[in-house]
Parts: C-alpha cells; sequence; structure tokens
C-alpha cells in the first residue's frame, strides 16, 4: 500500500530490449520486499505519532458528599440523686437539703426522749423549779436564782445577763406571781438559745466531709457510731475514716461501728492519720459517697503540738476536695460543766467550728453550759445524746431543753 509513490532505486539498470509500444503494459516494478516486522512495528509508530494527539481524558474527581450522620438517640446519664431531707426539729420553711425529719417519731418513742432528757438534767431543773415554789418577788429570789444559775454551769455572763432582762421584764409586764416570774425566765432562755438551734444540712456537697473532733473521752467514736446510724436511715450512704491512729483501740471501736452499721471504715495499723484522712476522700469520691465522717485522736486543747495535727488533718482533707471539710464538729461530754466552754473556743479557734454535739446528758450533767456557749461562743448545737443507743442522740431542739430544766 502506498508503494507508488516510491521512487525506483537509482541503480536499476535500463531494460534492454526496445521500447515497447505505447499500447504496451507498463512493465510493473517488483514489489519491495515486506519489511521486518521491528519496522513494521516502527512504521506503525510513526502513523500514530502522526496522528493528532488526543488528550487522554482523565476522569475529574466527583465529590460524592458523605452522608448525612443518623442522628442516634443517647440516654441522657442519669442525675444524681436529688439532696435527701435528714430530720431536725425545725420544720418551719426550710431551705431544701436539711435535716427535716421524713415523718414524726411516735409518740412513745417522743415521750420516751423527752423523759430521758428531764431525767439527766433533773439536777438542775430541781434547783431552778423549787425557787418558784410559793416565793415572793424581791431581792431574795433573784439572790437564789442567781445562786442555782451558776451552780448549773451557766456562767458569769449568761447568769447576768438572764437576771437583768428578767428584772427587766417584770418591770415592765408588772408580774406579781412566782409562776409568772418562772415562765418569763423560760422565754428568755428560750430566746437565749434558740440561735444554737440549727440543722445539719446534708446535699450541698457529693460527698459532704464532716471532721469530727474532742478530748479523750467524750465520747467521739460512739457519736460517730450513732450519727452514721441516723443518716442511713434518711437514706445517705456514709464511710467512716479511722483518723485516730494514736489508739488502736479507737480503730476497733469504730470498725464494730461499721459492721453493726454496714459502712465501710477507711482505717490503717499506723501511719498519719491525716493520710487516712485523704484516702476516705478520695475514696469516697470514687464511690459517689454521700457523707465521709473523719475520726481524730481526742487530746486536750492545751496538748498544742496536738492541736497542730488537727490543723494538719483538715488542710490535707482540704487538699483531696475543695472547700472540704464542709463540717467541723466538737464532741462535749455534757458533764464537763464550765470546762466545755474552754473547750469550745480553743478548738473554735484552731478550727473554725461548724457545729457541736453534747452527749451523756443522762447522768449529773447540769446543762447550764449551753447558756454560757450561747452568750460566750453561740456555736451551733447539731444533737444532744442522753444514753448509749441509736435513738438517744437526738437533734437539740431549744424549747424541749428549756422545758427540761423548769418543768
Amino acid at each position: 500500500m502506498f508503494s507508488f509513490f516510491k521512487k525506483k532505486p537509482k541503480d536499476t539498470p535500463a531494460p534492454p530490449t526496445e521500447a515497447a509500444p505505447e499500447t504496451a503494459a507498463p512493465e510493473v516494478a517488483p514489489a519491495p520486499a515486506e519489511a521486518p516486522a521491528p519496522q513494521k512495528s516502527s512504521w506503525l509508530n510513526l502513523f500514530k505519532k502522526e496522528q493528532p494527539l488526543v488528550p487522554e481524558v482523565v476522569p475529574e474527581p466527583v465529590e460524592v458528599p458523605a452522608p448525612e450522620p443518623v442522628p442516634v438517640t443517647v440516654a441522657a446519664p442519669a442525675p444524681l440523686p436529688e439532696p435527701v431531707p435528714v430530720p431536725t426539729p425545725v420544720a418551719v420553711e426550710e431551705p431544701e437539703g436539711e435535716i427535716v425529719p421524713a415523718e414524726p417519731p411516735p409518740p412513745e418513742q417522743k415521750r420516751s426522749w423527752l423523759q430521758r432528757l428531764k431525767a439527766g438534767l433533773s439536777k438542775t431543773s430541781t434547783n431552778l423549779t423549787t425557787l418558784f415554789v410559793g416565793a415572793k418577788i424581791d431581792d431574795d429570789l433573784y439572790e437564789e436564782l442567781e445562786s442555782a444559775l451558776l451552780v448549773s454551769d451557766a456562767g458569769v455572763e449568761a447568769t447576768h445577763f438572764l437576771l437583768d432582762e428578767l428584772k427587766k421584764k417584770v418591770k415592765a409586764e408588772k408580774l406579781t406571781e412566782a409562776e409568772q416570774v418562772k415562765a418569763a425566765l423560760r422565754t428568755l432562755l428560750i430566746d437565749m438559745l434558740s440561735p444554737l438551734q440549727k440543722p445539719l444540712v446534708l446535699g450541698r456537697e457529693q460527698p459532704l466531709v464532716m471532721m469530727i473532733a474532742g478530748v479523750n473521752g467524750a465520747g467521739k467514736t460512739t457519736t460517730i457510731g450513732k450519727l452514721a446510724k441516723h443518716l442511713q436511715a434518711h437514706h445517705q450512704s456514709v464511710l467512716l475514716a479511722a483518723g485516730d491512729t494514736f489508739r488502736a483501740a479507737a480503730r476497733e471501736q469504730l470498725a464494730i461501728w461499721g459492721q453493726r452499721n454496714n459502712v465501710t471504715v477507711v482505717a490503717q495499723e499506723s501511719g498519719d492519720p491525716a493520710a487516712v484522712a485523704f484516702d476516705a476522700v478520695q475514696s469516697a469520691k470514687a464511690r459517689n459517697v454521700d457523707v465521709v465522717m473523719v475520726d481524730t485522736a481526742g487530746r486536750l486543747p492545751t496538748q498544742l503540738h496536738l492541736m497542730e495535727e488537727l490543723k494538719k488533718i483538715k488542710r490535707v482533707i482540704g487538699k483531696g476536695m475543695q472547700n472540704a471539710p464542709h463540717e467541723v464538729l466538737l464532741v462535749i461530754d455534757g458533764n464537763t460543766g464550765q470546762n466545755a466552754l474552754a473547750q469550745v473556743k480553743a478548738f473554735d479557734d484552731a478550727l473554725q467550728l461548724t457545729g457541736l454535739v453534747i452527749t451523756k446528758l443522762d447522768g449529773t450533767a447540769k446543762g447550764g453550759v449551753l447558756a454560757a456557749i450561747a452568750k460566750t461562743r453561740p456555736v451551733p448545737v447539731y444533737f444532744i445524746g442522753v444514753g448509749e443507743t441509736i435513738e438517744d442522740l437526738q437533734p437539740f431542739n431549744a424549747e424541749e431543753f428549756v422545758d427540761a430544766l423548769l418543768s
């Protein structure tokens, strides 16, 4: 194909014969030999090159929109339980989370409690009530009343305040009967002690950390066990920390209370009580416990090195949880009299107390020390105890307490 466009080779000789007539058929030149296969391939390649170059069409990437995510409904996490009210004797327009009794105690239990309270304060009650039997309202009555209040451990400041206010009230209201003076004294005592009546607020922190302090023999460990049971009855989970590492019996005693109440107790055989408190707070946070109560070693306010140890425990607890401890309670033996006021002052200066628990009012307690505390260092009294059983620890009620003193 296309061979007729090619020239004859120059070295080809002319034919010897004569020229043929024009009519003769022209001599056909021999067909060139076939090009070898490689040349054919080269020719084809050349032919291909002569063709117009057609750019290779590379399909542009088509952006396929990602499928829209299918909305998946995820269940919201369960909300934290609302602060559970815990009991308090005051139930008038109290804010949410305060200790409010779920239901009033049975009448028999209430009468039994008041009887035990009255029996515990019988010594002071007898001294005060006999003054008004057939008495005349004169200076002798006021002098006898002053002596009775001082003997009841009310203290000089509270006693003078009560007498001055009583004289003013008698004069202003023109009281003429001894029973009227007694009723006026009752009103003044209730007004004085009412600021101490404050409910313990729970549920404001998770967990709520309570640090318990007091001197040896005041009943700290027993009080912690009773409070644990009291809080459990109002749907609060509790964890105890055996921070009294100086006395092995204290750890064992707290462990027994933990077994009775089915409560976890964090303890160490020996070591730093601040470390025990720190571990207890971390454990409570991990377990979502409601209340942590940290026991501490008993000590006298005059033991300055031990008071410094208490301050250290409080600081370490604060490192384990911000703003902790949220409650710092001092347990006071109700039989210690005016010494109880000295303890309140010393521990309050060192730890900034938030509440008191008065124990052992079932013995020879005089009870007047609450008046001294109210006048000198009015730290709230959360609970008072009149016996060894759990039911003997009850929230403080100023009116009930005064009635036990004057009835």
